[in-house]
Order: structure tokens, then sequence, then C-alpha cells
């Protein structure tokens, strides 16, 4: 059981080092501090793609009983996150960075709110906290605890797991919303005076 926690302890560790830091991009109100916070989480998600990938090929390549054919089947359950994450995220990720690169000339400047919005974008921080939520169960399996072995406790973990996975969801929707207001270019009222309507 060690060795199995050893293996997904990074994993893990990862995924939610890039959950945390890709939460708190929208709150950052300097391009300087947003384009090093975008690589960082770069290099988070794509360390993340890589060690997933990995244990979930050794596992395929094992045979038996080995820790690592273990840890791959307890991180089933975080591979299709982690595949929308690649997908997704990663160009989303590239995209923010480059626009805030675009700022590098006067790195004081306040980001703007569609820097902010996109950093919002629920497809830049939903797929990478659901993946570090998905490596929960590995880590507790690896443990020593098995939920699915109780069926009184396998039915509220994932019924928990799902309404945690709604509230990041929403979360990210309505802040994403928020930011996205901003940045649209504010209604230029009619210049013509209020007048009798003539028929």
């Amino acid at each position: 059981m060690e060795s199995q926690l050893t293996i997904l302890l990074p994993v893990a560790a990862v995924w939610l080092a890039a959950g945390v830091v890709a939460d708190g991009l929208p709150r950052l109100r300097n391009t300087r501090m947003l384009r090093r916070r975008t690589g960082w989480l770069l290099v988070l998600v794509l360390s993340g793609v890589a060690l997933t990938a990995a244990v979930l090929g050794g596992g395929l390549l094992s045979a038996g009983t080995d820790p690592v054919d273990r840890a791959a089947a307890g991180l089933s359950l975080a591979a299709g996150p982690a595949l929308v994450a690649t997908v997704c995220s990663v160009r989303r990720i590239r995209r923010l960075w480059a626009g805030a690169g675009a700022f590098a000339s006067a790195p004081a400047t306040p980001a703007p709110h569609g820097l902010r919005a996109a950093a919002a974008h629920p497809l830049v921080g939903l797929p990478l906290q659901v993946t570090a939520l998905a490596t929960v169960p590995a880590l507790i399996a690896a443990a020593g605890t098995d939920l699915g072995a109780d069926p009184g406790v396998t039915g509220p973990a994932i019924t928990v797991g799902a309404l945690a996975v709604i509230a990041i969801g929403v979360r990210h929707a309505l802040r994403h919303n928020r930011f996205a207001e901003r940045a649209q270019p504010a209604v230029a009222g009619s210049t013509r005076a209020a007048g009798a309507l003539h028929v």
C-alpha cells in the first residue's frame, strides 16, 4: 500500500496545485503576475498530464498486482477529467499566457477585464479541479480504506462528489459571467434629444 500511495501522491499534489493556481488567476490585477502565474499553471498542467499518462501507461504494461497496476486502477476515474484538461484547458491557458504577454512592454498595466474573464472561464479551472477531486478516491484506497467495499458508503460518497463538481462548475460559470459583463464596452446613449413622438 505504501508504494502505491507513493506513486499516487505526486500525481494528486500536482493536480491540486494546478487547481489552486487556476482558481486564483481571475483575482490577479497585474498583467505581469497574471502572465507569471499562467506560466506556472501551464507547467503544472503539463506535468499532471505527463504523470497521469505515465501511471496509466505503466499500469497497462505491468502484469498482475504490481503497485503501479493498483495505482493505475485507482487513477482510472481521473483519466476522463485529465483528458478534458489536456484537450481544452491547455489550449486556453496558452492563449491566456500569450494574451498577458502582449503587455510585456508595460508590466505594471492592470489586467483588463477581458483577460480576467478568460482566466475565469470554466474550461480553464474546472477540469483541473475535477481531476484533483477524482484522485481523492484513489488516495483513500491506497491508504487502506476501500470506499467501494461498503454499499452504505459508496452511494453517499458518489453523491458528495457529484455535488462538489456541480458546485465548482456553477461557481466558475458565475464568476466568468461577472468578468465577461465588465469586459463588454458600455453602450453609448442616443445623441438625439428626447422629444415628442410623431406618427
